[in-house]
């Protein structure tokens, strides 16, 4: 099995070396600067009000992220033009094995030479996901904007504005910017100009602003000029999918493949990308869905406005390019027969379709019938991102599997269907206030603490499964918990080490229930306050499963103890909120009024509750929102000891508005039904009523290169401990 793999593979890549086009000339130099640590700079820089310092780190952060997807492409196409592989060899070849093996290493070496000499050793730039999804979400751009009009740069401010906005065009503060940008003297038309655009993406679409307007010549030479970045730009897609296997999650820990299995899972991967890079180049900044049918869309385009300008040669050209997508489709067929009536026989038989395409449909159905391959026998999911491709290309058991399971999915949506519909009747009969059919939870139950009142219910909220109450904690320890606060957090804990993770005008403040722990073991808080936090913690829980009658247990999913603090200065007409409007374990899509439960989203959260510390601030206050994000159904201010709860599905979107001036604090806190989902500080006794100098030991053991790179749960007395080892527990220990 292996053998006719490789040789496979061998033929795919070979293929892809015909696509690879010229190389780009880089000069060598330093070792290029990171990215996220120019980014980061930027960020700090405008924290101080160093709108210079923001300008000069975010612009090279820009630039260096695009050198480095540069010199990645170049090297990567470099190489593979010095090293092919040999796609004739013989399988019966008992040497194909060490002859396949041995340009893999040369092209590894290759690889190693040129991105060492320009971009200096590969640990410099492993930037994490976060920082990634913020380039791709455009958010240096809205710094950018601040800094520039801050120092009277508006044409530079109106651009990197616009830019931000196109990506983001839900950002109604950033839309607000620009309407202010138009009323203002000095800006042009031509300052609103979308700096990340796409060369293919905006070349196409001018060609057809004047293939609409029947401007047939001029719409020509912008759509082959869209071909050609096109083209180019799925290379350098293609390319940049060589990189390392990307594990999901924690699998890492478990993956313990042989030889084969390990190239097999890492090439299914890249195959899997670069078939993807169909969908990344048809997608626009902002739009949730890519434009269909993107590249044949061009020869489609084409071959009319050749038609147009009675150039039957290319009409005929463009249309047999497009049949190589579509063999079937009637109406291309009878085009090309008019073409070729028009313009005869003798010279129409000698018109081929584009040998480009034919090249890159060849190589794309090479990898779909490896990916299929890879479906049918080791389960690797595919999802064919082409409607063109032909059914004969998927396996017939999988073909015969998929229909069935769309047979059985249309036939358990219709069923549903009905049943919502008998349920929905029914509800409307006996009772319009009883959305809780849902969870098929009554809430109401008792909240088991002395002082502890309800001060308003789901009926009361204008929803479902959503309770306030106050008096759950005491003065004294709203204000011990706000010193906790202040004392061990530092900016941005919580949320992945971001200081102004949601607005760039609040600066966030975290502890994590580990960290509180963790302090107080080294004697940095006092012992009792991670204690309070804890106890309060715990208090909420039970207050919870009380209050709303719940069958099984919450266990945490996350804790928090979080302050939001406005930033002096940049508070004047703020339309952003403090937390934008969303929901805690499902996407929400306020445009569809639809909530998707799948990843990133926190999917095992069940239910959520904050509990309030201060009132002495303006604004920062609570809303739950309709699924538009717009209509608030219900506001809380926050108040000392004031609880709000709330399942986390889809019947519940909220945000926070903005905190203009002081400082906003409380403990937030996320739960599930799933055990196996719990937090892993909780997986312990941490404190005992009996014994409460039972605090938690954490150790974090040195590398070594003998020593794998894992985390793993590690029991050991705590050194310089005042207590018994029996009374140390390790809550967390990761191994390099």
């Amino acid at each position: 099995m292996a053998q006719p793999l490789l040789l496979l593979a061998a033929a795919l890549l070979a293929l892809a070396l015909t696509l690879s086009g010229a190389e780009v000339p880089l000069a060598d130099g330093e070792p290029l600067e990171p990215y996220d640590r120019l980014f980061d700079a930027a960020v700090n820089s405008y924290h101080r009000n160093d709108w210079q310092g923001v300008i000069i780190n975010m612009e090279r952060a820009l630039k260096n992220q695009q050198v480095l997807y540069q010199v990645k492409t170049h090297c990567r196409l470099q190489c593979n033009n010095q090293t092919g592989f040999v796609s004739s060899a013989s399988s019966r070849d008992f040497l194909f094995d060490l002859n396949f093996f041995n340009t893999v290493l040369r092209k590894a070496e290759c690889l190693r030479a040129c991105k060492s000499t320009r971009l200096g050793p590969d640990s410099l730039h492993q930037v994490t996901e976060e920082t990634q999804l913020e380039f791709k979400r455009r958010t240096p751009y809205n710094y950018l904007q601040v800094a520039y009009f801050k120092i009277k740069k508006l044409d530079k401010a109106v651009a990197a504005a616009y830019t931000f906005f196109v990506a983001n065009p839900e950002h109604l503060e950033m839309q607000q910017n620009l309407e202010y940008y138009k009323l203002m003297a000095g800006v042009k038309e031509s300052d609103f100009t979308d700096l990340e655009a796409r060369p293919h993406m905006e070349s196409f679409r001018a060609g057809v602003r004047l293939y609409t307007d029947e401007q047939f010549l001029a719409s020509i030479e912008l759509f082959e000029k869209a071909l050609v970045q096109y083209l180019q730009a799925d290379m350098e897609c293609r390319a940049l999918c060589e990189g390392p296997y990307l594990f999901d999650g924690y699998s890492y820990m478990e993956y313990n493949a042989d030889l084969f299995q390990a190239i097999t899972d890492h090439y299914i991967q890249i195959l899997s990308c670069r078939q993807n890079c169909a969908v990344e180049l048809a997608s626009r900044p902002g739009k949730e869905k890519p434009i269909d049918n993107f590249l044949p869309a061009h020869y489609d385009h084409l071959q009319f406005a050749y038609y147009n300008t009675e150039n039957y040669e290319k009409a005929i050209e463009c249309t047999k390019t497009y049949l190589l997508f579509y063999p079937n489709d009637e109406v291309m067929n009878q085009n090309q027969q008019y073409y070729e009536a028009v313009l005869g026989d003798q010279l129409a038989r000698h018109i081929d379709a584009r040998e480009r395409v034919q090249v890159y449909i060849n190589s794309s159905l090479l990898e779909k019938e490896l990916l299929y391959f890879a479906n049918e026998v080791f389960g690797i999911t595919f999802i064919d991102p082409d409607a063109w491709t032909p059914e004969n290309v998927m396996p017939v058991k999988l073909r015969e599997k998929q229909k069935t399971e769309r047979e059985t999915a249309a036939r358990i949506s219709e069923e549903i269907g009905n049943l919502m519909k008998e349920i929905e009747h029914l509800v409307d009969e006996k009772t319009k206030e009883s959305v809780e059919i849902v969870k098929m939870v009554r809430e109401g139950g008792p909240v088991l603490y002395d002082g502890v009142q309800v001060v308003m219910n789901s009926k009361m909220m204008n929803g479902t499964q959503r309770g306030l109450m106050d008096g759950v904690i005491t003065p004294n320890q709203c204000l011990e918990l706000r010193m906790l606060s202040n004392l061990a957090a530092s900016a941005g804990d919580g949320y992945r080490g971001k200081p102004s993770p949601h607005t760039p005008n609040e600066r966030f403040q975290g502890v994590t229930m580990l960290k509180a722990l963790k302090l107080a073991q080294d004697g940095k808080v006092p012992l009792s306050s991670a204690k309070l936090y804890y106890d309060v913690s715990e208090k909420v829980r039970r207050i919870l499963e009380s209050y709303y009658r719940l069958e099984k247990p919450l266990h945490f999913s996350y804790t928090h103890l979080v302050c939001r603090t406005a930033v002096e200065g940049n508070q004047v007409e703020r339309a952003d909120l403090s937390h934008s409007i969303h929901v805690d374990n499902c996407i929400l899509n306020s445009e569809a009024l639809e909530c998707r439960k799948e990843t990133p989203a926190y999917t095992q959260r069940d239910y959520s509750a904050i509990l309030y510390f201060n009132n002495d601030f303006e604004g920062g206050e609570f809303i739950f929102t309709e699924l538009d994000a717009k209509s608030i159904t219900a506001r809380v201010k926050p108040d000392c000891g004031r609880l709000v709860s709330f399942s986390s599905g889809s019947e519940n979107p909220h945000g926070v508005e903005a905190v203009t001036k002081g400082q906003r604090c409380g403990l937030a806190i996320w739960f599930t039904l799933d055990p196996r989902q719990t937090e892993r500080v909780r997986k312990w006794s941490l404190f005992d009523n009996n014994n409460n100098n039972k605090i938690p030991f954490i150790e974090r053991l040195s590398c070594r290169e003998d020593v794998p790179r894992h985390c793993t749960d590690h029991f050991a007395p705590a050194r310089g401990s005042v207590f018994p080892a029996q009374n140390c527990v390790c809550v967390f220990v990761c191994v390099c």
